[in-house]
């Protein structure tokens, strides 16, 4: 069963908005589900946390929901290797402090140009601290996928960590995780997995990809400002925690620093119960006789695999689409045969105008994108797009349709015709 878009569009009440929202890799619009359970939580429940009252225990009831449904949506074990915080970033400038305890001087660590900055950063930081030495992994300019046997030669070196992306937030990239993580392994690195642009478009299995750590924002798959980490339950409890005394020794909370934002966290509730909800009206025609995933989980996996089947249509149409455009160059994945090797997030320069004119032509007309370079820093530099104003970026999501795509190719058109 497809999805029925005009039913899957009528949970997001910011789409009743004349706009077309093509912006989704900076953050997607929210679901009604999760914004129920914000309001809720406010009313009913605000409180902090373990008191000897009633609406403390109702808030640490909402709480432990939300690990659990988290842990349900990631495949985790359990819900003790669900760490909740303010954003994919802050979260890893966290736990690099803590990881990087394991690292002496003159070991090695290997980033990658295709991630965004706050999977690298954080770790360059990390490694100056530590008296680490960095190893960088490239990316081929033509096609926008990762330098593997770069990476298997860093890799034989036998560094102790590798932070590498799910999908590119610039190029659309999907890497090819399980078999990264499983060269990672074989050389007994240590790895963590940006998720936050794969997220909202196909299943997450940290046990089957075998992921150390796996990070997402749930702003960007419908949800409000937060950030989940999942780490491995043996490696979390090894981990030193920077936090204040009092605080908790226990998984997840000794990672879960002062009072978090509750009610965002009960909004990331909301958020897989939207999932929830598309798993059972949409999901029924797909399994997973290999797996066994059960209960929610099996239902979450469901919606995942619908939203992918749907997104790529998106993704064939906004390729054709934008290929169509005169003077527009695509920049990353771009063979109409491999889709299934890319999100639906494509970069773009048209012609000669700066991506900003670009953004501000389209935003004139009700079309949202994003210009820049994301926070992907060494994509543009790499390119040599960095300088000028790096590219312009379009982004769908499952809440985007066919007619909008081609909305967003006449007024590209025109805009040349214009410029």
């Amino acid at each position: 069963m497809s999805l029925n878009i005009p039913k899957i569009r009528a949970q997001f009440p910011a789409l009743a908005r004349p706009a077309i929202f093509f912006d989704g890799p900076g953050g997607t619009q929210i679901c009604q589900q999760s914004l129920d359970r914000m309001t809720a939580y406010l009313v009913d429940c605000n409180a902090n946390h373990e008191g000897a009252f009633a609406t403390s225990a109702a808030s640490d009831v909402v709480l432990d929901e939300a690990h659990q449904a988290m842990a349900d949506f990631y495949n985790a074990a359990s819900s003790e290797e669900i760490v909740f915080g303010n954003n994919m970033t802050t979260l890893t400038l966290h736990l690099s402090r803590s990881i990087s305890r394991m690292w002496d001087a003159g070991d090695e660590i290997v980033v990658t140009r295709l991630d965004h900055d706050a999977n690298v950063t954080p770790w360059l930081l990390a490694a100056e601290d530590r008296g680490a030495s960095v190893n960088w992994v490239g990316f081929d300019v033509e096609d926008g996928t990762l330098n593997l046997d770069e990476l298997q030669r860093a890799l034989v070196r036998k560094p102790k960590f590798l932070a590498v992306g799910y999908a590119s937030n610039s190029l659309g990239t999907i890497n090819p995780i399980k078999k990264i993580i499983k060269m990672a392994h074989e050389t007994g690195t240590m790895i963590y997995v940006d998720a936050v642009q794969y997220a909202p478009h196909g299943v997450i299995d940290v046990q089957d990809i075998d992921a150390d750590f796996l990070v997402s924002s749930p702003y960007k798959y419908f949800g409000p400002h937060a950030g989940v980490l999942y780490g491995k339950k043996n490696l979390l409890e090894e981990l030193k925690a920077y936090k204040v005394r009092p605080a908790s020794n226990h998984l997840p909370s000794k990672f879960e620093t002062g009072t978090q934002n509750h009610e965002g966290i009960a909004g990331v509730l909301g958020t897989i119960e939207y999932f929830e909800w598309i798993g059972n009206e949409f999901g029924g025609e797909y399994d997973f006789p290999e797996k066994d995933y059960t209960g929610r989980t099996l239902t979450l996996k469901k919606a995942m695999t619908a939203i992918g089947a749907y997104e790529q249509e998106l993704n064939q149409a906004l390729l054709a689409t934008l290929e169509s455009v005169p003077g527009l160059r695509l920049y990353g994945p771009s063979d109409p045969l491999k889709t299934e090797e890319r999100v639906a997030t494509f970069s773009f320069r048209l012609g000669d105008l700066h991506p900003r004119k670009v953004a501000e032509e389209l935003g004139k007309r009700d079309i949202y994108v994003w210009d820049g370079n994301y926070y992907a820093l060494n994509i543009t530099e790499r390119l040599g797009l960095e300088g000028s104003g790096g590219m312009v970026r379009v982004g769908a999501t499952h809440y985007n349709t066919i007619e909008e795509i081609r909305k967003l190719g006449e007024a590209l058109k025109e805009i040349v015709e214009l410029a």
